[in-house]
């Protein structure tokens, strides 16, 4: 991707991927909790206030149904009615999935539903795609968990072809298209796509067909070499200047101490907003475009880490201007 073609994105996307640049978001629910399911209280109140204090992106997840195994339910209601509801609240943040199962719904719907709201929103409709990780899902739902690479694949493509195209003629194992049209268009730009993970896919389609890649945290060797392996990849397939965004989760326990040295816990770090600003430096110079906080594990009061982070943090890392 080139700054030229960059520009063909939608407000959202913009204002979360530049090259050279890492922004900030958070991901749904915005609080701490010690089971799989939060309270949701203040969950508004909190996203104005990050929409307030220049967070580039809003996350939220799709999980259907709960799994007690699986430790998370994330925002609990469905990311379609969720993210409606946030527009009331969010006006300027972009407004990302992250990320939607895709061989659980069907392209049409996928489709016009980011559509719709990405009319809705002005444009800042950022949609993240997953293969789907919560296997014990499927068989409610009666598809084949051990077929979601090709229902994957299969899937973004169909979604893809009916946001960028008019009346296209489908031939999918999904379903046959001929002189219909899916309403309403993109208004404001393209919609970005991007994978999670591998989504059991080979690397070079990764490359050539999503528009960024959604990963998670790892311990930081680890996490350098996947970053650098993933830019090689991007070179190799696209050219030495070819621009592919990464955005990533990371859970946050931001301390009362500014000078607390980083200590591991799950996907993330508990540290002081120094080390965190040290942190976050280092992913952008590997690469990094967008790192979304994760509150779920967090000591403070989610209010008062989210006023430290936007007086402190957030400057060093604005969303991008569109």
């Amino acid at each position: 991707m080139s700054s030229h073609a960059l520009s063909s994105f939608n407000p959202g996307f913009r204002q979360m991927f530049a090259p050279g640049k890492l922004t900030l978001g958070l991901l749904f629910p915005i609080e701490a909790y010690k089971t799989d399911v939060p309270t949701l209280e203040r969950q508004a109140e909190r996203a104005a206030m990050a929409d307030n204090g220049g967070f580039a992106g809003l996350w939220c997840r799709d999980i259907p149904l709960r799994d007690p195994q699986f430790g998370d339910v994330g925002q609990i209601l469905d990311p379609w009615v969720w993210m409606t509801f946030m527009l009331q609240h969010v006006k300027r943040t972009s407004l990302a999935t992250g990320s939607l199962i895709v061989p659980l719904r069907h392209p049409i719907h996928l489709a016009k539903a980011a559509s719709s709201l990405d009319m809705l929103s002005g444009g800042r409709m950022v949609l993240g795609l997953a293969s789907g990780d919560r296997a014990s899902e499927f068989p409610a739902f009666a598809v084949d968990h051990e077929q979601r690479a090709e229902q994957y694949r299969q899937g973004f493509e169909f979604t893809d072809r009916l946001l960028r195209e008019t009346s296209p003629n489908i031939d999918s194992p999904l379903g046959r298209m001929q002189f219909l049209d899916m309403l309403p268009h993109p208004q404001h730009g393209r919609i970005g796509l991007g994978s999670t993970g591998m989504a059991r896919q080979d690397g070079r389609w990764l490359v050539e067909n999503s528009d960024f890649w959604l990963t998670h945290m790892r311990p930081l060797q680890q996490h350098e070499g996947v970053m650098l392996q993933w830019q090689g990849l991007v070179k190799q397939t696209l050219g030495e200047d070819a621009f592919k965004p990464i955005a990533q989760s990371m859970y946050l326990d931001l301390t009362d101490d500014p000078d607390r040295k980083p200590m591991p816990i799950y996907l993330g770090y508990r540290l002081g907003r120094n080390h965190l600003i040290n942190l976050l430096e280092y992913l952008q110079e590997l690469g990094v475009n967008h790192v979304a906080f994760v509150m779920k594990l967090s000591i403070r009061p989610v209010e008062d880490v989210l006023a430290e982070l936007i007086e402190h943090v957030v400057p060093h890392f604005q969303a991008n201007a569109v």
